[in-house]
């Protein structure tokens, strides 16, 4: 393996931040920086070693391979931290913008909530996948997050708080426990785990989301996000009365200035609850 890959792969073994999930994405997004590098020239470099050249010469050929701004700015939060880890924190500027990087548009011109059905549920044969389809359904999930969800630590009597080793990019989160229904689903897994996850005792993570995606498929479900769509477009409806842009209710432009306020502040407690950083990526949830 080359100098650089291999380096940059042990610095990932080494520095476990974030869920399985955001891991794996940053030491692929990682070996292909690597491997960028090396096209470019930089063919004796190590993980120490980063600039503020070779950062220069990336975001250049990124953008004379006409990569969008979100594949960019992926690759850029990668090398931001690669750069921490090795204390190089000034090599790189804070804003992505410096690097002519401009800010993703979050539009969503159609709704892309889904539900799952009693009758689809009943096609899930195992009942950890069924239990992690629900608490998706109920709470807003991630798969991986509701994968490991483990009811005595999440469960604290008025919201859930979610561990970050389960959550992506590894930031906590809670989530109120507002409804009936999550109360009892919340009661149904515990009894179904005690003290566990949803990962059965003679399984790893990888082997049961591997379960999980078998499933699905043959249950003839596609990837179920859209349960998270739900989830949001419920909660917007719950807090200003109205459903959402995307869902059939009033677009943003004609509401009062009463009626704004309340808008963003849904968005603001639903980024929230679904673990985005900035309101303004709920859009693609809820128009």
């Amino acid at each position: 393996m080359r100098d650089l890959n291999y380096q940059l792969k042990e610095l990932c073994n080494q520095n476990r931040d974030g869920s399985y999930g955001t891991q794996r994405r940053r030491a692929w997004l990682l070996s292909k920086i690597a491997n960028e590098l090396r096209e470019l020239g930089f063919r004796r470099m190590r993980a120490t070693s980063l600039k503020q050249k070779h950062v220069h010469a990336l975001v250049k050929l990124w953008h004379e391979r006409k990569l969008s701004p979100g594949t960019m700015k992926n690759r850029m939060a990668a090398m931001r931290w690669w750069a921490r880890k090795v204390d190089k924190h000034s090599v790189i500027a804070g804003s992505n913008a410096y690097y002519g990087i401009l800010e993703r548009r979050f539009v969503c011109a159609e709704s892309k909530a889904k539900d799952i059905s009693d009758a689809q549920l009943s096609r899930i044969t195992d009942p950890y996948t069924r239990f992690s389809l629900r608490l998706q359904r109920e709470f807003g999930l991630r798969r991986e997050e509701s994968i490991k969800f483990v009811t005595r630590y999440a469960d604290r009597g008025d919201h859930l708080h979610l561990k970050p080793s389960w959550c992506k990019g590894g930031k906590a989160r809670q989530i109120p426990i507002l409804t009936a229904a999550q109360r009892q689903l919340l009661d149904e897994v515990a009894a179904f785990t005690g003290s566990g996850s949803l990962i059965p005792a003679d399984k790893q993570f990888i082997q049961q989301r591997r379960v999980y995606i078998r499933q699905i498929m043959n249950a003839g479900l596609s990837r179920m996000h859209g349960l998270r769509h739900q989830y949001a477009q419920r909660r917007f409806r719950e807090i200003t009365g109205v459903d959402c842009p995307v869902a059939g209710g009033p677009a943003r432009n004609t509401l009062t200035r009463a009626q704004r306020e309340l808008d963003q502040e849904a968005r603001r407690v639903i980024s929230k609850e679904l673990g985005h950083e900035r309101a303004q990526i709920v859009s693609v949830y809820v128009g």
